[in-house]
């Protein structure tokens, strides 16, 4: 009895020990309860000098209203590019901010990456915050987010992520999760517009 009261208590030990090491976002979110179902950034941002961007990314992908898209369309253009989905809060929260700015950038396109949603829910959310630009539905075949997610330290790992790319087709920043404050998006497209092309 002692013997086997010995092994539950190792195995215990061995399992909040193991518990303490995780480094698994969902995971972390998992156990502090929150139960939101998605990882989340913290709204930092990246920013990456001309000279030490990686290569172009090709993607290509079929938007909400059925039509072709991908990198290839977007050539010699500076590119927003937001991964999100209809039901994430803090996607909500930052629509306001993105059809401002793709009011507001005339000469910057925009284009959503949606990762969970059907064609008639991404229709009915730009509908509700009044988003001009299309979104390429990626639930089924995560091409899109696949193409991007060997980038490193700029992969969109968290809904929302918001990728600038330069007008070489190569990731020039990121904000991880909510854009907390339209200025710092601004200012990001400001630097890589800025860039000689």
């Amino acid at each position: 009895m002692n013997r086997r009261l010995a092994a539950v208590t190792a195995a215990a030990i061995v399992v909040a020990a193991l518990a303490g090491c995780t480094t698994d976002p969902l995971a972390e979110q998992y156990a502090d309860g929150s139960g939101q179902g998605y990882v989340s950034g913290d709204g930092a941002y990246t920013e990456i000098p001309v000279a030490d961007r990686g290569d172009a990314i090709d993607f290509s992908g079929t938007t909400e209203h059925g039509d072709d898209v991908s990198s290839a369309d977007y050539a010699g253009s500076v590119l927003v590019l937001n991964f999100w989905y209809a039901g994430c809060p803090p996607c909500r929260l930052e629509a306001k901010d993105l059809k401002e700015a793709s009011e507001e950038y005339t000469d910057v396109a925009f284009l959503g990456v949606n990762v969970s949603d059907t064609a008639g829910t991404a229709t009915t959310f730009a509908t509700e915050f009044g988003i001009g630009y299309p979104s390429i539905l990626d639930a089924q075949t995560n091409s899109v987010q696949l193409a991007f997610a060997g980038q490193g330290a700029v992969a969109p790992n968290a809904v929302p992520t918001t990728l600038i790319i330069d007008r070489e087709g190569r990731v020039a920043g990121r904000i991880s999760g909510l854009i907390r404050d339209k200025s710092i998006l601004t200012a990001m497209i400001d630097r890589v517009v800025g860039e000689e092309g």
